[in-house]
This record gives C-alpha cells, structure tokens and sequence, in this order.
C-alpha cells in the first residue's frame, strides 16, 4: 500500500495530535504499546493533562502471532473500520466511537474502553453480567436485521456484500473452523491427554458431514453482515456497558455464525468451571448463571429481531405467512450448529482458549476439554432437529453429569 509504514510509538503520538478537537494544543501525550492478540499494532495514547485518552489499531501486513511467513491483507482495517462505522449507527452505545480511519496507513483511531474488561477475563474471573444477554441480543438484532435482505433494499444490500468481501480473513475461519479440526492437520494443537477424543472426531462421518453443511452455508449464505469473531475476547464489558470491538473479519454470511460464537464461548467458559469453580455447589451456581445468560441471549434475540421485522421489515413477500416463522427456527438451528463448531475448533484447533488453557489442574483441564468436545460435537450432529435453545441447554448439562 503506497505511503503504508508500521508505526512507532512517536509517530502514533505525532498521528493522534492531527485528529481535530481531541486533545489540546501542545500538551503532554503518552503512548504505550498493548498487545491485541494475533494480529496487529495497538497504541494507547493518554493526556495525563485531561484524562482523555484514545485507542489506535494499526494493522500489520502479517499475522502478528506468526510472523511475515503468513502474509495478511491490509484491506481488514478498512473492512473493521466501516463495520464498526455501520454497527455504530445502529447500535451506538454497543461499540466504541470511531474518531478517524486512515486508509492509507490501515488506521483506525477509536474510543479507549480501558474501564472495561475483556469478557473473557471477566468469566473467567467468575463475575456475572447481568445486563449481558440483554445487550449482546440488541447488538446482534439490530445489526443483523438492518444488514439483511428483511431490513434493507436488496440492490443496496447486493452493494454492500461487494464491499465486505473479505476473502483472506474467511479463508481462515474456512480452514481453522471447519476443516482441520476434522482431520489431522499439521494446524491442530491436539493435548496430549485427550488424542483418543480428538482422534474419534476425526473419524465420525456423521459429524463432518454436518460439518460440510454448515460449511457450505459460511461459504454460500449471504444473509447479514456479520461481525465474524464475535467470542469473548472481543467484547469488552462492566456491570452497566458492553462495547463489542475487532470486527475485521466481517463480511457477509449466516446470521447463525454469529450468534453461535457468542453462546459457543459462554460454553466454552461452562466447561472450564471444572477448574475455576471452587467447589460442586459454586460450579453448579455458575454454570446455571451462564445457561440462564443464554436463554436470554436467544429469547431477547428472537424477541427483538421478530418486532423489527413486523415493524420495520422492507419486503412484502418476507411477510407471507408462515415464512418469519420458518426462518427463525432456521436461524436457531444454524445457530445449534455454529456453536458447536465454535467451540470444536477451541479445544483442539490452532488457537485455543484461555478459559480452558489457563486452567492449572491438569485434570481439571482435561475434563474441561472432553466436556467441550461432547457439547460441541452433540450441538453440530443435532443442529438440523433443533427446536428450542432448551434443547442447547440440555445437551449442556447432559455433558457435564
């Protein structure tokens, strides 16, 4: 990309004093570098002057975690960019603000959440979220709904699947998600202690062929915009605010993915009480928090997205009878599947979770690790009969007595 350089922490700081009426003229910044994870650059840079302080996220040419042998488009900060631009209009108090984003310098200057925590931390920390389930629900029914062929033109709609191809970043949910957990790839991080389970998922037929399925619905389904990685990590919270952020694999696909990941997480953090819990009744008081957090998740979700619909639906053939009620249990069903996948892929596949992988108890951990694998498995082999989101909540409970 021309005039494209990684930046340094002054340059970052030089950067943030160009963006108009953020901070004052001439006074003191300070910047520091913080780790994202895997993929890019992330400064925070503060004004000890005025408290103000802001976030930017610079991506790499490269996936940070592995090096330049594995080359990533810069294209994704565009694509992260305008997502949190379209979420922001629609659910503004779900996702930080967006001050600036630099095109040529894959720059995208947002909000500073550091009075939030990561969710995952939270969980696994053994906090509860309240307000959670009724705020992931809005964000995912307003921003699928209003990215959908239900909520807006279907021509301007076709435009913007154009612009959200994001072919580099679903390669690699296409391979990491639904491929090589499946089989022995030299991509899997397979425990030792638990290869005979890894090994039986890789020679269940009937499993990888509903892998295939579902499969082929994230290759061909362009139903919503989706946020494309919506797990814990990526949602930042505290008891009165959620902000979901890092929407750089974003692109179009089934709205089932997304809510799959949510819940795929929720449950993946279930499993791990085997070692965060303290004891039998602390487990079950937890994990029953964390089931109940996702009935409300699907139960507000299918709630909103139905009043949106009815109110603000855009196409008349989507209002024949019958059909919002088709559709829904399509949704749930895809949903069954996608958390399932979600959570496969986090037990055995290149990048794990640290609600299990932290877990200091090596038997804590293997168990934590085969009840995610049976939950998850069931949720795939089960998702084209799914009924209810009880019946997720079942086949929970079912994997950990």
């Amino acid at each position: 990309m021309p005039g494209y350089h990684a930046l340094s922490e002054a340059q970052a700081i030089e950067y943030a004093r160009s963006i108009p009426d953020l901070f004052s003229e001439n006074s003191e910044l300070v910047c520091r570098e913080i780790g994202d994870g895997n993929l890019n650059l992330v400064f925070h840079i503060s004004e000890p002057a005025s408290g103000k302080s802001i976030i930017l996220k610079q991506a790499l040419p490269y996936a940070k975690v592995v090096g330049e042998s594995w080359p990533l488009t810069l294209d994704r900060a565009r694509i992260e960019s305008e997502a949190l631009i379209i979420q922001g209009k629609l659910c503004p108090d779900l996702v930080p603000h967006v001050y600036a984003y630099e095109p040529d310098l894959a720059l995208t200057v947002m909000q500073d959440l550091s009075d939030h925590v990561i969710m995952r931390k939270g969980l696994m920390d053994g906090n509860r979220y309240p307000l959670f389930a009724g705020h992931i629900a809005t964000f995912l029914a307003q921003t699928l709904f209003y990215t959908s062929d239900l909520g807006m033109n279907q021509q301007q709609k076709k435009e913007q699947v154009k612009r959200f191809i994001n072919p580099e970043l679903c390669k690699i949910t296409e391979d990491l998600i639904f491929d090589d957990p499946y089989t022995d790839s030299p991509n899997n991080n397979v425990p030792p202690a638990i290869r005979d389970a890894v090994e039986a998922v890789w020679k269940d037929q009937a499993l990888h062929l509903e892998v295939a399925i579902l499969r082929g619905k994230f290759l061909t389904h362009a139903q919503s915009l989706l946020h494309g990685d919506l797990h814990t990590g990526s949602i930042f919270i505290k008891a009165d605010s959620t902000k979901v952020i890092d929407p750089e694999f974003a692109y179009y696909g089934p709205m089932g993915f997304d809510i799959g990941a949510v819940l795929a997480n929720l449950l993946l953090n279930f499993a791990s009480q085997e070692g965060w819990s303290a004891d039998a009744d602390s487990r079950k008081s937890y994990r029953a928090y964390l089931t109940q957090t996702i009935r409300d998740i699907w139960t507000k979700f299918e709630a909103e997205f139905r009043s949106l619909w009815n109110e603000h639906g855009v196409d008349r053939v989507s209002k024949t009878a019958g059909y919002q009620d088709w559709y829904m249990k399509e949704v749930l069903r895809d949903t069954f599947g996608f958390t399932g996948s979600k959570m496969v892929r986090r037990v055995h596949g290149l990048a794990q979770v640290a609600d299990i992988n932290k877990l200091e108890d090596e038997a804590a951990k293997e168990r934590a690790q085969r009840i995610a694998l049976a939950i998850g498995t069931s949720l795939i082999k089960f998702n084209r009969q799914a009924d209810s989101i009880e019946q997720l909540i079942e086949i929970a409970d079912k994997a950990v007595h």
